[in-house]
């Protein structure tokens, strides 16, 4: 069987289908036919165990069911109202174990209540029993409705961090995708053939004038290559790293379109040492230069700085071209995409008739991964 094909058969739609629909275990479409079928089991044990008998509580048939139904639904519904209250007060992806405890103990509370209620009205109401009658049937009904709390409780618990498990595998498979689809654009967008044939023509224009700058260009030209190279397969990497590549990329550009782009960078000294996606800059600022004028009359310019959300942002004027280079925007997505599931942060991207610009998450390892 191939890697992983077991895990494959495990989530497939028909396995996973229970257990996804299940968005919370208290609000099962199917929870009134459990507590149905619960109920009268536990009526049938009862009965084979000789509990009233033993107990001595006179009471008749309809009456038991009735009483071992009640207490059965009102903790599950108990349980189920007050699930959506304790996610907001203790929200479970801060801290899964601290919701469940809190949400258990609560839960006894919602037991206890349910056992108290059939005792009053069908003991008390119904049949104007005396205490010392409804002594014996109040413990069996708060022994049954803590234990049978204690079962949803566990169910829950099982449910809930079996989601957990599957959210995180499809996440990680997702992340194993995007990857994969990040790699193959990074060869498509950076190591492209007319990106190639660009700086090749340059080069070739340099070598020809007999130009001073052409071994300086040919050094830069390595150094961009062999960056992507060493860094696509990686997650993250250091943005002193990324700086350190994209000025050797502007010198390639600036040798093409001269005048016609201006990159300004203003990046505080102390947040070279935070992370970003690699080749996330290129990719930008190669996405504002296949969309955009790029002249000496109506120069491109793109800045490269920081904010106080410990955001870098990446800013250029808006000068559309009429018919623009064909683009699936991939590489936007894929920068998305990554963040959202390497840090769980939100690449933001914001458009005015003047500007377009995208603020990408700083990433501290020691204190956000």
């Amino acid at each position: 069987m191939p890697k992983g094909s077991s895990l494959q058969a495990l989530f497939s739609p028909g396995f996973t289908g229970l257990i996804l629909n299940l968005k919370g275990m208290f609000r099962h479409r199917y929870r009134y036919w459990f507590i149905v079928g619960l109920s009268l089991y536990t009526y049938l044990n009862t009965i084979l165990c000789s509990v009233y008998y033993y107990f001595k509580i006179d009471i008749e048939w309809y009456y038991a069911v009735a009483t071992i139904f009640s207490c059965t639904l009102l903790t599950w519904e108990g349980n189920r109202l007050l699930e959506p209250l304790f996610q907001k007060k203790f929200p479970p992806a801060k801290n899964k174990i601290r919701f469940l405890a809190f949400f258990f103990v609560a839960g006894n509370i919602i037991a206890l209540t349910s056992a108290v209620i059939p005792v009053f009205l069908i003991g008390n109401i119904i049949h104007h029993y005396s205490w010392d009658q409804n002594s014996n049937p109040l413990k069996l009904n708060i022994i049954y409705t803590s234990l049978v709390n204690l079962f949803f409780h566990l169910l829950n618990a099982i449910f809930f961090f079996f989601r957990e498990y599957k959210r995180q595998w499809e996440e990680a498979e997702e992340l194993r995708r995007i990857s994969a689809q990040a790699q193959v654009q990074l060869v498509k967008s950076q190591i492209n053939p007319h990106f190639l044939f660009n700086n090749l023509n340059v080069l070739s224009g340099m070598v020809i004038k007999d130009h001073p700058d052409a071994n300086h260009f040919i050094e830069e030209f390595s150094k961009v290559y062999r960056y992507i190279l060493n860094n696509q397969e990686k997650e993250l990497v250091e943005l002193k790293s990324e700086l350190n590549f994209i000025e050797p990329y502007i010198f390639l550009l600036k040798k093409r379109f001269d005048e016609g782009l201006i990159v300004e960078m203003d990046i505080p000294d102390h947040y070279r040492d935070y992370y970003v996606i690699p080749v996330a800059l290129q990719m930008l600022i190669e996405n504002a230069i296949k969309h955009n004028i790029v002249s000496r009359k109506r120069p491109l310019n793109i800045k490269i700085s920081t904010n106080g959300d410990q955001e870098l942002v990446i800013k250029n004027n808006l000068q559309l071209r009429k018919a623009p280079e064909s683009s699936t925007q991939i590489g936007l997505q894929n920068i998305c995409k990554r963040y959202e599931l390497i840090s769980g942060k939100t690449v933001i991207i914001s458009k005015t008739e003047e500007t377009f610009e995208v603020s990408l998450p700083l990433l501290n390892l020691n204190t956000q991964l």
